[in-house]
């Protein structure tokens, strides 16, 4: 398991819990003001963050490119995990391949060997017993895809 004190391991980690979460406090509430600030401080709370030791600004890029790209993301997804239906995939390991295919389609600054490695991490942390296998093998079929894309 990654060390959970490395800034951008740390940054990843919150994004998977604000991704999460942020859809149930929207529906739970839909009157309120709904806040990412709120959102990232409870995931703060939950993982032990608290002390901003975090790459603040590696969990903005991720949380705001996930969000502005997550049609183009999904579609991705479909076309290379064709046997399941993005609706179909546990929420979670939803989550964690959205992250890794924006960093390694959307964010240059990710190598995508990092971005699949800290996909498998987290989804050793989150996910369930195949969600490590299952997130590896969309992820190759994505590098996979986009080296294709790059030499045509």
């Amino acid at each position: 398991m990654k060390n959970t004190k490395d800034p951008r391991h740390s940054a990843r980690r919150l994004a998977v819990a604000v991704l999460f979460s942020m859809p149930q406090q929207q529906e739970a509430d839909p009157d309120s003001t709904y806040s990412i600030e709120n959102t990232i401080e409870t995931a703060e709370d939950v993982l032990g963050e608290k002390d901003k030791s975090y790459d603040q600004r590696l969990l903005f890029e991720i949380l705001n490119g996930v969000q502005k790209e997550t049609d183009k993301i999904d579609g991705t997804i479909s076309y290379c995990a064709p046997e399941w239906p993005v609706d179909k995939i546990s929420k979670i390991d939803l989550i964690i391949l959205r992250i890794s295919v924006f960093e390694i389609l959307y964010n240059s600054n990710t190598p995508q060997k990092v971005a699949i490695d800290e996909a498998i991490e987290l989804s050793k942390e989150f996910g369930n017993d195949t969600s490590s296998k299952f997130i590896n093998g969309v992820l190759g079929a994505v590098v996979d895809l986009e080296k294709k894309e790059v030499h045509n």
